[in-house]
């Protein structure tokens, strides 16, 4: 139960909340009346909340994300000092703020254990068709590749067998493998998906987790596969290979293994993989557009990867930051409503001349700064919500969302109890929005809720403007869909006050060229972090209704995370 204050002091609340939000581009939230109830489509809070989300300031957010994206921070690499620095001042915040820690051994630090992985110049990669010479690849230019084996040394001779996509789904009626044997082999496949406008067919336009190379790898390396060749094509992996040559150069990091891996993850450019079609008797193109079709099955091309893959090993640990605001329902408080934010980025190269730091102010300081005032603001409320609230900083989310995988694997309490997982991660801090997004909130029963909210903070709820690039599958939320969580982002869209749509898509449009995964990602004093404040109040007043519902929340019938959610409760 939440104590409710006077009418007249409740009035003055609203009226001054009401006038500070409406000037950074939102309106609030009423009070609850007396009595609500609490599992109505209402985003009306009890007093206590209000007040407490009333003190959420978007100067403290800019403190934050200065200090995480000083150069003194080195980039906040994972494995770095930087990045064990930054661990450190989200820990030393939490407690400033009363909060309970969450980590091992009664610390607010979860050790993640890592693995990282440098292919070294003396790994060999070649191609062996069954007509003409060896095609000796270069690295970065032609492949990129991996030993997800955590060995110094692994040596690869195997056939290649075209699997289409490489993806198994029996509630899509799909099977590119056909109960084919491919153990020992090297599969050569397709990024994305089976093309389709029907929503009931791989959710349509909408990519699902079938499309992504992540998957394709671990289906792969469950079947017994030695290997995977992922072909490269730009529109169906929606980003050019500069992107797969940067994010594959250098050392990768790894949750240490605990399963079957690939000796050989790797990537070929496209003309390679028309290269090795043709010299093994076959049309690439033939070979795409059969992959389309349900009566596909897996092609042995007759031609052979030959590798020998020499890598550079380190083991080393980094830390997930968790801390806890407990519940105040005793029915209730052994559950928990999650916010997540990774509090790593690149770090620093030794190597490259001039401006070598990778700050990561947007990325992923905003979201640090964000968490950061939600865990105080949080903490200075008068009464706590029914259920507890868990704050986690997770790591290494540049490296392929290590942390909030291993948060998922070892969640502080069973993953089925938590109702919701609220995730920010490069929230740009360039004005007041007038539109929020996120994506995947439609798929949870908790919509209605994020409606809702939405419509009292002004915020029109914009869609995925790209949904074939499978975004909800790139940001930490997706690690914890994945054990049945409910979860999702919250980010601006694209319309702020004072500016018409076309000027906040050419703000993103610089960003991503000039500053994203870039050293010029820097804090500026010009930063404007009203648009954060009002995330972070959106995301408040979501967190806190969550907490406060008679029973959990879930997937939508049908989801495919739905089937985890049940197993976990």
């Amino acid at each position: 139960m939440y104590v409710i204050a006077r009418k007249s002091v409740l009035v003055s609340l609203l009226a001054t909340f009401s006038l500070l939000l409406w000037a950074e581009g939102g309106a609030a939230p009423a009070p609850a009346p007396a009595g609500a109830k609490r599992d109505a489509v209402s985003v009306r809070l009890p007093s206590a909340a209000f007040a407490a989300m009333e003190t959420i300031d978007p100067e403290h957010i800019r403190w934050h994300v200065r200090y995480l994206s000083h150069d003194l921070l080195e980039g906040r690499g994972t494995g770095q000092r930087g990045g064990d620095i930054a661990a450190e001042y989200m820990a030393t915040q939490f407690a400033e703020y009363g909060l309970k820690p969450a980590g091992d051994n009664g610390s607010y630090l979860q050790k993640v254990p890592l693995v990282g992985i440098t292919t070294l110049p003396e790994t060999r990669f070649s191609l062996v068709p069954k007509q003409g010479g060896a095609m000796h690849l270069k690295a970065l230019d032609e492949y990129v590749a991996y030993d997800q084996t955590q060995q110094p040394e692994s040596d690869v001779d195997a056939e290649i067998v075209y699997v289409g996509y490489g993806i198994e789904a029996p509630e899509y009626d799909w099977d590119d493998y056909k109960g084919t044997d491919v153990r020992g082999k090297v599969l050569l496949m397709l990024v994305n998906e089976p093309p389709s406008d029907d929503p009931k067919f791989f959710k349509g336009k909408a990519l699902t987790y079938y499309g992504r190379w992540t998957y394709k790898y671990e289906e792969a390396a469950r079947k017994g596969a030695l290997g995977v060749i992922l072909i490269h094509r730009e529109d169906m992996a929606s980003y050019p290979w500069e992107v797969v040559r940067n994010s594959n150069s250098g050392e990768k990091s790894y949750l240490k293994l605990d399963g079957p891996a690939l000796k050989v993850a790797s990537w070929v450019q496209l003309d390679v993989a028309k290269k090795l079609a043709a010299a093994s008797g076959m049309d690439l193109e033939k070979m795409m557009a059969d992959a389309r079709t349900r009566e596909f099955r897996p092609v042995n091309l007759g031609a052979k990867l030959k590798v020998h893959m020499v890598s550079k090993v380190r083991n080393f640990e980094s830390n997930n930051v968790l801390a806890m605001l407990p519940g105040s329902n005793r029915k209730s408080k052994d559950e928990a409503v999650m916010y997540t934010a990774h509090y790593d980025h690149l770090g620093f190269r030794p190597d490259m001349p001039g401006d070598n730091i990778y700050n990561g102010a947007a990325d992923n300081a905003t979201g640090c700064g964000i968490l950061l005032e939600l865990a105080r603001s949080f903490s200075v409320a008068k009464q706590n919500p029914g259920r507890s609230i868990i704050f986690a900083a997770v790591t290494a989310e540049e490296q392929g969302l290590l942390g909030s995988e291993y948060l998922g694997k070892h969640p502080p309490i069973p993953a089925g109890k938590i109702a919701l997982d609220l995730n920010y991660d490069d929230v740009q801090p360039i004005g007041a929005p007038e539109e929020v997004e996120v994506s995947g909130a439609e798929r949870t029963t908790f919509y209605p809720w994020v409606q809702a909210t939405a419509k009292e903070f002004r915020l029109a709820i914009r869609p995925d403007p790209r949904p074939e690039a499978g975004h909800f599958y790139r940001s930490d939320h997706f690690s914890l869909a994945r054990v049945g969580i409910p979860s999702f982002s919250i980010n601006e869209g694209m319309k702020y006050k004072g500016h018409d749509e076309a000027w906040g898509i050419a703000r993103d449009k610089e960003y991503v060229q000039n500053r994203y995964h870039q050293p010029s990602d820097e804090y500026r004093p010009e930063m404007n972090f009203v648009g954060d404040a009002a995330m972070a109040r959106f995301g408040f007043a979501l967190g806190w209704e969550a907490a406060s519902f008679s029973k959990l929340l879930g997937w939508q019938k049908g989801d495919e995370f739905e089937s985890a959610r049940i197993k976990s409760q």
